[in-house]
């Protein structure tokens, strides 16, 4: 989970810095740093749950493998 909310808080600050360079709004900035990174962080989090159950099973059926 550290490596979420690390990635989190790297994408809240492009985010932003992005929004505001784009716009020269805080507001747009500050939209785009709370909104964009949020739905991705829950993304990436869903992921790496997702990709680390696939490695799981390939680790699973190479063992099984091997064992017969």
């Amino acid at each position: 989970m550290g490596k979420t909310v690390s990635f989190a808080c790297v994408h809240f600050t492009v985010a932003f810095l992005v929004g505001y360079l784009m716009t020269g709004s805080v507001w747009v900035g500050g939209a785009l740093a709370l909104v964009e990174p949020a739905c991705n962080t829950v993304a990436f989090h869903l992921h790496e749950k997702v990709w680390k159950r696939i490695e799981r099973r390939r680790a699973e059926a190479e063992a099984a493998a091997l064992a017969t």
